[in-house]
């Protein structure tokens, strides 16, 4: 055991790993969103705010943007729905989640361009698991993600885009006036927050056992968590995840707000699976990569349903940060349920 131990934190460049190869953060998982305690501490919130808002959510915001101008077809055709630009939404849709899932995945896991530095697990994906299609769990969360991840998150967009065109969903011109300036930029920088929070509540609801069983149990084969893994659920999951999109039918909104919603709910998983805390750039850069939260879910199962933005895992006693003490906190608490 010794010598493995020795060899992997070699291969970690240095990083400390336990017995099975698993490194973690110095600090444990983030800490609570601070805007959401009380006394409020000005210093940490407005960190906290900046963290937030860049690099990756700014990113997410002018991806949409982006979309909405140059690769989205004009509402006046998709008030009735024709072949034509539905098949345009989808194949848009599915060349975008390649390109940027593919570039998490090869930079990290296929080219190892920074070898184990950072990564939370010293294991890699390969092929010869048989709980996956083709004996590969690449190629099944491939499939997963791309048929029907990519079918369901087109069909939910397809049906907004012809709501907006009809003109029976509320819509907000930010052309209007300044007040209607200030509500869409306000929605934007909501949109991430919203997502987690209705991220929170479709996975706990998931975990319901005859919902597990149905369809979660799927993407929980992953353990050993990359980039493609993110989205690799079963249609029962897609159908309840993408359901954040319908908020637009409620809350006054512009096209480039639902197209972020919908985005950032197709992209982000990506990240938040890629099983790396930090990209390296250059000799001494980095920039904020996975989820630590997340991979402790995937490792754990019982714990971190969500993210510490919307801190339920911790006002509802299911968070998990990595130490021995909320590892055996986790083990009293499922005794205890399994011994009423």
């Amino acid at each position: 055991m010794q010598n493995i131990l020795t060899e992997r934190e070699e291969l970690a460049d240095g990083m400390p790993r336990d017995a099975r190869g698993f490194w973690q953060p110095e600090d444990g998982t983030a800490d609570p969103n601070p805007w959401l305690a009380w006394p409020l501490k000005p210093k940490e919130a407005l960190t906290w705010l900046k963290d937030y808002i860049y690099p990756w959510n700014l990113i997410y915001a002018a991806l949409a943007t982006l979309t909405w101008y140059f690769l989205t077809p004009d509402l006046t055709r998709t008030a009735e729905f024709q072949w034509d630009w539905i098949l345009q939404v989808f194949l848009r849709n599915q060349v975008m989640l390649i390109v940027i899932v593919s570039a998490w995945h090869i930079w990290l896991w296929v080219k190892k361009s920074q070898g184990l530095q950072y990564k939370y697990t010293s294991d890699w994906m390969g092929a010869g698991k048989r709980q996956f299609l083709w004996n590969n769990q690449v190629r099944d969360n491939v499939f997963w993600s791309c048929v029907s991840g990519g079918i369901t998150w087109t069909a939910y967009e397809v049906l907004m885009l012809w709501a907006y065109g009809r003109g029976i969903i509320p819509y907000l011109d930010p052309a209007a006036g300044p007040l209607q300036i200030v509500w869409f930029v306000l929605i934007l920088a909501a949109i991430p927050l919203f997502r987690l929070f209705h991220f929170y509540w479709v996975h706990r609801l998931l975990h319901w056992p005859p919902l597990y069983k149905a369809g979660h149990y799927l993407h929980h084969k992953n353990i050993n968590i990359g980039p493609w893994s993110g989205l690799a659920m079963h249609p029962i999951e897609h159908i309840l995840y993408y359901s954040c999109i319908l908020i637009h039918w409620v809350v006054p909104s512009h096209p480039i707000h639902m197209i972020l919603n919908a985005q950032h709910a197709s992209f982000t998983p990506a990240q938040g699976h890629v099983g790396f805390e930090h990209v390296v750039v250059g000799e001494k850069g980095k920039i904020p990569a996975g989820s630590y939260f997340h991979q402790l879910h995937h490792r754990y199962f019982e714990c971190n349903y969500g993210e510490p933005d919307i801190p339920f895992d911790h006002w509802f006693g299911t968070s998990h940060d990595g130490s021995a003490e909320a590892h055996e906190q986790m083990r009293v608490k499922r005794r205890a349920v399994h011994n009423v």
